[in-house]
């Protein structure tokens, strides 16, 4: 006899209601059942969450406990049995010069853009990127899994058409490596989060002079093409070469994020930074060329400003306490200005990980709080109840128990870049994904 799986039924809450059913025919499931509770769960009591089993699915009309049992039971039917996969293409193709001037509004229409204006992908422009690599325009990337619920399929690309979207975001074929080092690392942009998470690039190694790339004054502003034509790459692969990006369906971030459009593009400032470059602190060679992939839900600001006493600022407290704001089961991406690491230095902090040790020591919250946080109830408790530490530990310690508000040191991660015009730090809520070597695509 055939060894079956343990019956189960996905309930989600009405307002994903065409994304589960989407995803479903997606996954070659068309007719699955589904159950789908009212909007929304977060932020409601024990009590009113009972209610919604007692009520009717809003969807289907039928009182949910009994739906559920239903599901559960009674045999499949006919059309419920069916399968199927749905094809899936990858990007725009390629056009001539003859119609280029007619197709900004169908490029725009279709999806394909961050709507802003685009460079039309001709045949010349496109053979002119691919000059940027050694690797044959048909060579296969394969992202993972990509899109809400972790559900979708893996979407595969080739080189050429990576090198489509790069022409679209306005890049040189000498940024080409770069490009297809972000699209090799198994995630594209515009990441489907309730949150609105955005991203974070940070780029390594001596191509970031050969690319002219900023890190001095308005390093994360849109000073240089290289930054900002790298950034916006990332957005139109994810609109493109994956199923990311649709409202409704594969995003659902609640108000957006404004770092979707070009992203963070950090080129770490190696020469004026007193402490290991990044790519180094991650294993890789100083020479070699890297770009890192952070995301999460947002970025604050601080600077050097001086209490009503005369002692300087002092940064370690400061970066501490705006940790205390974030979600702790993300990360933290410090991005100091020289002066900044500078003076973190003479407080005493000679090397990243001395700082990283302190602030992962000294910024605490006590169980309690940790386990009424944003998203624990839904992420961090069913890893608990795996085993999973150390949130297994922290579920269990008495709810006055101070423990740190990250779980991991390695889940902060320190950048150096600026112009020196002001002791300024920035503080991304993004944990690290990936890091990918440059030059494997050159």
């Amino acid at each position: 006899m055939e060894k079956m799986g343990v019956p189960a039924i996905p309930m989600c809450t009405k307002a994903y209601t065409e994304l589960a059913n989407l995803t479903a025919a997606r996954e070659g499931m068309p007719h699955l059942r589904q159950v789908f509770t009212p909007h929304p769960v977060g932020g409601k009591s024990e009590k009113e969450l009972a209610a919604y089993l007692i009520n009717p699915d809003p969807v289907s009309q039928k009182q949910i406990m009994k739906e559920i049992v239903d599901d559960l039971t009674v045999p499949l039917s006919a059309d419920e049995l069916k399968t199927g996969m749905q094809s899936l293409a990858a990007g725009p193709a390629t056009y001539g010069p003859e119609i280029a001037d007619n197709l900004q509004e169908i490029f725009m229409n279709n999806g394909m853009t961050d709507y802003m204006p685009i460079i039309i992908p001709t045949e010349e422009k496109v053979q002119a990127m691919l000059k940027g690599t050694s690797h044959s325009p048909d060579e296969v990337l394969r992202t993972a899994q990509q899109g809400v619920g972790y559900t979708s399929a893996r979407w595969a690309y080739t080189v050429r058409q990576v090198a489509v979207n790069a022409v679209m975001a306005g890049c040189r074929p000498e940024y080409f490596p770069v490009i297809l080092a972000m699209a090799s690392v198994g995630q594209l942009g515009l990441f489907g989060s309730t949150t609105s998470s955005g991203t974070a690039l940070v780029i390594n190694g001596p191509i970031r002079d050969k690319l002219n790339m900023n890190y001095g004054l308005g390093a994360l502003s849109p000073f240089a093409q290289s930054n900002a034509a790298i950034g916006r790459s990332w957005t139109l692969m994810g609109k493109n070469l994956s199923n990311a990006g649709i409202p409704g369906d594969t995003y659902q971030g609640g108000q957006g994020n404004q770092l979707d459009y070009n992203n963070c593009v950090i080129a770490e400032d190696e020469k004026s930074s007193p402490w290991t470059p990044l790519h180094v602190q991650l294993g890789f060679k100083p020479e070699e060329n890297v770009v890192s992939i952070f995301d999460g839900p947002d970025m604050r600001q601080g600077h050097g400003a001086r209490g009503s006493g005369a002692e300087p600022a002092m940064f370690d407290e400061q970066i501490s306490f705006m940790f205390q704001s974030m979600v702790g089961g993300s990360g933290a991406l410090v991005i100091c200005d020289p002066l900044v690491a500078r003076r973190l230095v003479d407080q005493g902090y000679d090397t990243k990980e001395k700082l990283i040790d302190w602030l992962w020591k000294n910024t605490m919250r006590t169980a309690k709080d940790f386990r009424e946080s944003f998203l624990a109830p839904f992420h961090l408790y069913p890893l608990a109840l795996q085993g999973r530490e150390p949130y297994a530990t922290w579920y269990k310690v008495p709810e006055d128990t101070l423990i740190p508000f990250f779980p991991r040191t390695t889940d902060i991660n320190l950048v150096v870049c600026g112009g020196q015009a002001n002791a300024f730090f920035q503080v991304a809520n993004m944990r690290h994904g990936r890091s990918a070597s440059i030059d494997k695509w050159m």
